[in-house]
């Protein structure tokens, strides 16, 4: 038997939740904490950071800066926020880790796997072919092959040249 070793894992047993908007105390928290928030940019009308625990390496989520639940509670500027970070992210994961294609998506609303159901926010996924094994199928297990930080310190700079 082989072990897949996911320490970063470990945090997410062991912490308790935070209160409110994970969205909104990033929005709100300084530019020095990006790091530990895995906030790789921020713009006037939205912010896109890592996920913690993602689905596959650079597994992005670009949210608006106001906090509403669904896409169509959203004005005209702040969805234009939101799909030009959006369009900006998928050229720096194309530049960074040259996958192969993206699912990008919304849950809106808890019974649609939303998370967070109240700040709207999109999934950026890389995938590359192959990408898909035995492994999320039978074993419910994903192996994540790079660390967040290193994958953060990729995209970050990527964003501050793109």
């Amino acid at each position: 038997m082989r072990n897949l070793y996911a320490p970063w894992r470990m945090e997410y047993i062991e912490s308790e939740p935070e209160s409110g908007c994970l969205f909104c105390r990033v929005r709100e928290a300084p530019p020095e904490d990006d790091r530990r928030n895995l906030v790789v940019h921020r713009t006037a009308g939205a912010i896109v950071l890592m996920n913690k625990f993602p689905y596959n390496n650079g597994h992005l989520m670009v949210a608006p800066r106001t906090h509403v639940g669904s896409l169509v509670d959203l004005d005209d500027d702040q969805s234009l926020a939101v799909v030009d970070l959006v369009r900006r992210s998928l050229r720096v994961l194309q530049a960074v880790m040259a996958p192969d294609g993206f699912n990008v998506g919304a849950n809106l609303g808890r019974v649609a796997g939303a998370g967070i159901p109240d700040h709207v926010h999109l999934h950026l996924v890389p995938r590359w072919s192959g990408d898909t094994n035995f492994l999320p199928v039978l074993g419910e297990v994903k192996v994540i092959n790079e660390h967040l930080d290193r994958t953060w310190e990729k995209l970050t700079a990527a964003f501050a040249t793109a």
